[in-house]
């Protein structure tokens, strides 16, 4: 089928771009698996300074970042996506429950904030309510 590598291109420019950003490298590979189940693509970082570089290479359309990260401030990398035009939505996950921790967050330009552990609907609830649902795309993605 002559098209096909055309359709596939299609599909992949159509479904939305996630940035999942945590040093928890079991957590990425959660984040990956789940919502590309959701339909969408999926990047990861494992540092601040790797998320910063993504959110200006990758240009996603929605960042999904921890609270604190090794080599920094995970809010660092919710600023920068805040910056892009359009600005791009942010969902902070941590451990770190609580009012000033969600202030932090909202501060920095972040519209969600999910607690670790969660459960894996409460994520793609969250992400929904900030990217539409993929289109169906017959498994071109």
């Amino acid at each position: 089928m002559p098209d096909e590598p055309f359709l596939r291109e299609k599909a992949r420019q159509e479904t939305p771009a996630i940035l999942a950003v945590d040093e928890e490298l079991d957590l990425l590979a959660t984040y990956h698996r789940l919502l590309t189940r959701g339909g969408y693509r999926v990047f990861t970082a494992a540092s601040r300074m790797t998320g910063l570089v993504a959110v200006e290479r990758e240009r996603p359309q929605l960042v999904i970042s921890d609270l604190y990260l090794p080599d920094g401030d995970g809010l660092d990398v919710i600023r920068a996506a805040r910056t892009l035009a359009p600005p791009v939505p942010a969902i902070v996950v941590t451990r770190f429950s609580g009012e000033p921790h969600w202030r932090s967050a909202q501060a920095a330009g972040a519209s969600g904030f999910l607690s670790k552990p969660f459960e894996s609907a409460a994520l793609l609830d969250l992400v929904r309510s900030h990217l539409p649902i993929p289109p169906l795309t017959g498994g071109l993605h």
